[in-house]
Formats: C-alpha cells, structure tokens, sequence
C-alpha cells in the first residue's frame, strides 16, 4: 500500500501554482543570462500561499523539510517573529527527495501560458497605515479563504465580460400566484415557488436553447454539456456562501426545482452538503433582489464560463405598444468567460433567458 500524500503535494498541480512556477523558470533563466547567482529555496505550495497572505519574506526562512525546502511549519513558526532583510533568492516548488522538476512538471511549464503573478501590498505594508488601536484581526476561517483564492483566481484566469438586460415580470408574477393558490399545502406535493425558481427553470431551458453557450473552457478543448445543472448561491449566516447545483433543472417542474432548491439551501446554511451536491455545474445565479440590490456583476466560479447576477424587481413605467404603461421590471447581468462565450452567443443567452421568463407558459412543456 502507498504512503497517502501530504497536504501540501494536493495544491502541487494547481494552476496557481502552476503559472508560479513558470514565473520562478522565467526568473532562473533571465538571471542565468545575466550572470547572477541567486540562493535557491524550495517552498511547498501551501507554505508558499499562507507565507504570502501573512506578508512573510520566504527568502528569510530556513527550511527544515527534506533538502532544506520551506513547509507549512516553517511559515507558522516565522509568523509571530519579526523578519529581517535576506539576500534576494531564487524560490521554487520541488518535490520532497528531488531537487529538480519532474517530467510532468516541465509538460505543464511548457503547455502554460507565460504570466507572472501581481501580488498585492503585504500584512505588513497593510498594517503600517493603520494605527493598532484602530482595529481587531479577525483571522480567515477556511471558507473564506478558500472564497479569496477562487475568485482571485477567477479575475486573473478568466476574461470577463458583461451583458445586462431587463425583463418583464408580471406574467410570472401572475402565473406564480396562480401556482401558488392551487398548490397543496402539506404532503409530498406540496409546494411555493418564489421568483428565484422561474429564474433557475429559465436559465436551464436556455442552456438547452443555445448549446453552445453550455460550455466550460479546458486547454484541450472546450466542453460542451448535455444537462443544464445550475449553480444557486447561497448566503451563509456570518458570511461566506455555498453553491448548491440543481441538477438536470432543465428536465424537473417548477414543484421539484423549488423543494430540491429549499432543502438544499437549509442544509447550505447549516454546512451539512455533501461535496457533490455543490461542485460542478455550468453556470450559477447569484440573486442579490431581496437585498435591495437594482444591479451587479458577479465573479464567475471556476470551472464555469458564466454566472448570472439578478437585481430586485420593481415597478417602473416603460414605453409599450406606443403608450406608457407601468410594469415590474428585473434587471439581469450576465457575466461571460470570453475564451467560451462571445457577445452574441452571450447575447444570445440571455434573449432566450428573458423569453422564458417573461412568458413562463413555455417553460412548462
């Protein structure tokens, strides 16, 4: 039986540590034309993520992994200790019992593309503007970390563009209280849909009316879905959120996608969600209207190529048939991973998402 993997290997082949380590080849090799000798370390990935979010100068540390390389433990220790100024180095991931990069290693540095990562001001840098008595340090749980690292991750990977639309409520407004009054209100049947279930049943049957926007960009080839699962988020109590996926919404009634949609939000609020019940899906719907919110544009959750921020719905007067009349209107953006979803097919997109909305019979055959 092999030896489990340590935790820090898990994080090796991550593309954030991937594109760190073209940028530590750029490096060797600019200062190999140069002439300059530079002291080199080895850091884990994860070592490398908390030395960097704690403003830690690794080129200050000794390690004390196998072959001096950085581990978590070195970073923790140096946490609470003032860091003094290191001669400039050379940092690199390595394996634990081999100084060099493995084969699979330089087939990522060469199929990669070549950027270096921006880091931001440091902990300390941060710190020096503030007086100590001017705030408390609430440390990161492991949600919100995770969060940061996504969607940073997210901004810097992912070409986003926006597309915003608004559509016409009323006829859903009218149809769900039709649904509503005729629902039994206790057994298996029983049901109350809110606008948020029209908009996740709308998004799904648009997924299947422009195939190609159901996509998720991969380096070897774009990925092209048969079901539309869709991604809810969901606000936690004392912050951070989950992302519970419908699955198949675009094959389940109104009924099924509101209960599947309540049980799963219950069980996000009380962290009981198993890991398949929120990973993967093609989009997400990030609904902000019950906060009072007329707008937004959200970060798109890796893998997906899309994800669709909802406004309020009000009333408002708009110009129809010629004549001013007043109608419940919502506001939709659509943010876009341009490597998979150009302007018109996002455009596109959200054509067939206000149809379906707006007419709300025709999600229903």
């Amino acid at each position: 039986m092999s030896a489990p993997a340590d935790h820090d290997s898990l994080h090796e082949s991550s593309p954030e540590n991937v594109m760190s380590r073209i940028a530590e080849q750029i490096l060797r090799n600019g200062d190999a034309r140069n002439g300059k000798k530079t002291k080199r370390l080895f850091i884990s990935p994860l070592a490398r993520r908390v030395a960097r979010d704690r403003g830690i100068d690794l080129a200050a540390l000794e390690g004390s992994g196998p072959h001096g390389r950085i581990v978590l433990a070195d970073v923790e220790r140096a946490a609470s200790e003032p860091l003094t100024a290191a001669p400039e180095a050379e940092i690199s991931q390595a394996p634990d019992t081999v100084a060099e990069p493995e084969p699979a290693m330089m087939g990522e540095l060469m199929h990669a593309p070549a950027a270096v990562p921006v880091q931001g001001l440091s902990d300390k840098q941060i710190l020096a503007l503030y007086e100590p008595s001017s705030y408390e340090v609430v440390p990161h749980d492991t949600m919100r970390r995770f969060i940061a690292d996504r969607l940073t991750l997210a901004k810097q990977t992912i070409p986003h563009f926006y597309l915003n639309i608004e559509c016409e409520l009323d006829a859903l407004l009218a149809a769900r209280e039709r649904l509503n009054g005729m629902a039994p209100q206790e057994g298996p049947r029983a049901f109350k849909l809110s606008v948020n279930d029209f908009i996740v049943k709308a998004m799904a049957m648009a997924l299947q009316t422009v195939p190609a926007a159901n996509a998720i960009w991969t380096d070897g080839g774009i990925l092209r879905y048969r079901p539309s699962d869709i991604a809810v988020a969901v606000a936690l109590e004392g912050g951070g959120l989950h992302t519970p996926v419908i699955r198949d919404a675009e094959v389940k009634s109104l009924s099924e996608i509101s209960n599947e949609m309540r049980d799963l939000a219950a069980r996000a609020r009380s962290k009981r969600l198993a890991p398949h019940e929120y990973q993967g899906g093609t989009t997400s719907i990030s609904n902000l209207g019950m906060y009072g919110i007329d707008s937004f544009e959200a970060v798109i959750n890796p893998p997906q190529s899309s994800i669709l921020a909802v406004g309020r719905a009000e009333k408002k007067p708009i110009v129809k048939d010629d004549a001013i009349k007043i109608a419940t209107m919502m506001g939709a953006t659509l943010s876009c991973d341009h490597r998979v979803i150009d302007g018109a097919l996002g455009a596109q997109l959200l054509a067939a998402f206000k149809a379906y909305l707006e007419d709300p019979v025709t999600m229903l055959v």
